[in-house]
């Protein structure tokens, strides 16, 4: 089998030139080529349930004609493949609509981070495919053989994948990166003495396999998080405060970014549209997007238009500082890109966060837990009950009650419920326990005046 240098080295089309020459056949233009290779395998008691390998390139482009703007892809990279999708996208903007807003970045803004932002290593293909299933089979062995209560398990997983991205606009902007990924999961399912099953997970992630932790300590992790389930109850509604692990806390940041997206901004679907400038949060929070972080899930040297990747303050000690934005929206705004345009292949950007992340504080998730007489500890959330033009939040829920600052029984069957405006204000308390285990990362987080529906 050949190995993913190989695979790349084998392609006879140099990806610049071909984004350049594509771009070439229009008057206003930019392309985008994407290559990648991607391996996954799923292992479940120990045998191989799914094995996945494949390689793909890909070319768009987006077209404008004025102030008309169309977009096609293909992934036929052939002289009359490149022909089709420039006269298909020419076609299709003749069609279109004016739209005062579209067209490319202002020139002075296009630009790519300098230097090695240590995104891409060679290293997460460098098991033998035997390997990579042994992974999944370690991670899921080991959470299996923690306890004796774990019998069964969803499997044990292992990823691995590598790109390379191009983006060229008739502007004269060139660039291109390369990325690597690589993954270990477990899913084990534990059965408790009434005969009630429970499931949990745990994983590690990084874009070189020298950084990924080792399956038996995924394993192990996993094992831990889903015994603590065991023997759950169900509670009386009541109002208490609430501390929202990590993991967890990162879907409200997710709601953070959805409220604070020009998208949502400029159509006036967004509970903090025409909040710039006001205060929306607690003083001790401070919201910051920044793809400048070398190594790390959200990096990139440029955003999707070829902007320049950087650090952008979203909330600042409460205040909302800035939206993210890109070209169009920023146009739509009177204001200018943030550098967050997502591009795919097909249609125009849109808005995408880079490493978006709460600002940790000073105490740990237990000095936090020790100082509430009676609260919950969030481990787990379901459902998208999020409203962003309200602000109205409610999510089913799965915790461990505390009790004179001490973790006690696990509570399910519950809804927690507030507002996210409130919701911002309460924040009481937030945790030294920052990790970027994904473009978005958050500390442990005590929310007050939040309602628990049980019973």
């Amino acid at each position: 089998m050949a190995t993913h240098t190989e695979v790349l080295s084998a392609v006879e089309t140099d990806l610049q030139e071909l984004a350049t020459d594509v771009v070439a056949g229009a008057t206003a233009a930019e392309a985008v080529v994407l290559e990648g290779s991607e391996f996954s395998t799923l292992v479940r008691l120990g045998q191989v349930e799914t094995l996945k390998e494949a390689g793909s390139r890909a070319i768009g482009l987006r077209a404008f004609l004025g102030q008309r703007a169309a977009s096609t892809y293909s992934s036929d990279f052939s002289r009359e493949g490149i022909e089709r999708l420039i006269r298909g996208a020419l076609d299709l903007a003749h069609v279109t609509s004016d739209d005062p807003c579209a067209g490319l970045p202002d020139p002075s803004l296009l630009g790519s981070l300098p230097g090695d932002l240590k995104l891409y290593y060679e290293d997460v293909y460098s098991l033998p495919p035997d390997e990579r299933i042994d992974w999944a089979r370690r991670a899921e062995s080991a959470a299996i053989s923690a306890d004796p209560r774990i019998k069964n398990s969803d499997g044990g997983a292992f990823d691995a994948s590598a790109g390379r991205r191009v983006l060229a606009n008739s502007l004269g902007f060139v660039g291109e990166y390369k990325r690597s990924h690589c993954g270990v999961t477990a899913i084990p399912i534990a059965t408790g003495e009434n005969g009630a099953m429970q499931r949990d997970y745990w994983y590690s992630s990084a874009r070189t396999l020298s950084r990924l932790d080792s399956p038996e300590s995924v394993g192990k992790k996993a094992a831990e998080r889903t015994l603590r389930r065991l023997g759950a109850r169900k509670i009386r509604s009541t109002r208490v405060p609430l501390v929202f692990d990590s993991e967890n806390a990162r879907s409200l940041l997710d709601s953070v970014f959805n409220a604070v997206n020009g998208d949502a901004i400029y159509r006036q679907s967004s509970f903090l549209e025409g909040k710039l400038g006001q205060k929306i949060a607690s003083e001790n929070v401070t919201v910051v997007d920044d793809g400048t972080i070398p190594g790390a899930f959200g990096t990139s040297p440029f955003d999707g238009e070829g902007i320049s990747s950087r650090r952008t303050v979203v909330i600042e000690r409460g205040v909302l500082k800035s939206y993210l934005l890109n070209t169009y929206t920023a146009k739509k705004l009177g204001l200018q890109t943030t550098g967050n345009a997502a591009r795919g292949l097909a249609g125009t950007p849109g808005i995408g966060h880079n490493n978006f992340f709460l600002q940790k504080g000073t105490r740990t998730a237990q000095q936090i837990i020790a100082d509430i007489k009676q609260g919950l500890y969030i481990i787990d959330l379901l459902g998208f009950g999020v409203n962003l033009v309200t602000g109205d939040y409610s999510r089913g829920a799965t915790g461990i009650w505390i009790e004179n600052g001490e973790l006690t029984y696990p509570v399910e069957e519950i809804t927690v419920a507030g507002n996210l405006k409130e919701m911002l204000n309460n924040i009481s308390e937030i945790g030294s326990d920052l990790e970027f285990r994904s473009a978005v990362a958050c500390p442990t987080l005590r929310i007050d005046g939040m309602t628990i529906a049980g019973e």
